[in-house]
């Protein structure tokens, strides 16, 4: 069963080896020359495949890796049961969402601890298990980073969209904000290659991309 169909990649929910599992299709881009495109979405491939070992092996909640082929230009990964973020907020039996926002910024937050930055942060990437625990999905645009500018740019995707798409929870973002700051102990804020920005930095600089946004705005 066809999950998405995006701009790069077709993701169909089915079973691997009797577990249940999604496979992540590379789609071709028209647009670009045929050599530059294969090399293009060979290494973000490689890149997120990577990037999911590194942070599954580190116990942060993201789907496990089962296979990668390179050349078929697919992922299989765990498919995660439950409801997308989204969805959740849109519910409007689900009256108290605050703590399950708090345990959104704590994912975030032990996402960043790794050094590493989603790149795509919405409410479409969020799950949101049975039993309420949190998983980030879809790490296609993720990277290694200690710039502090993509962290705090990781944490306005997710501002924007709540603002936007869900004015009618209030305090949202200040919830998630919380549980961000509250997970500073949550994993190690050196990494190789650089020292990751602490929790109360990045919330320092979304406030200065908020400021700049509606400066141009």
């Amino acid at each position: 069963m066809r999950l998405h169909l995006g701009a790069e990649a077709e993701v169909t929910a089915g079973s691997w080896f009797g577990l249940p599992a999604v496979l992540k299709q590379r789609r071709a881009r028209a647009w670009r020359h045929p050599d530059l495109d294969e090399r293009l979405g060979r290494q973000r491939m490689l890149a997120e495949a990577r990037i999911l070992l590194r942070l599954h092996r580190a116990g942060l909640p993201v789907p496990a890796l089962l296979d990668a082929d390179v050349d078929e230009d697919r992922l299989v990964l765990e498919h995660v049961q439950g409801r997308s973020l989204i969805e959740v907020l849109r519910d409007e039996t689900e009256t108290d969402v605050n703590p399950m926002l708090f345990r959104v910024g704590q994912a975030v937050r032990q996402l960043h601890a790794q050094a590493v930055t989603h790149g795509d942060l919405s409410t479409n990437n969020v799950m949101i298990r049975d039993d309420g625990s949190v998983v980030l999905i879809d790490f296609g645009l993720a990277s290694i980073e200690y710039d502090l500018e993509r962290y705090g740019i990781d944490l306005h995707v997710l501002d924007e969209v709540l603002g936007a798409s869900h004015p009618d929870r209030e305090g949202a973002m200040e919830a998630l904000e919380s549980g961000y700051l509250a997970s500073e102990h949550a994993a190690p804020c050196e990494a190789p290659g650089g020292v990751v920005p602490s929790a109360a930095e990045v919330v320092e600089r979304l406030a200065l991309v908020r400021s700049r946004v509606r400066y141009h705005g």
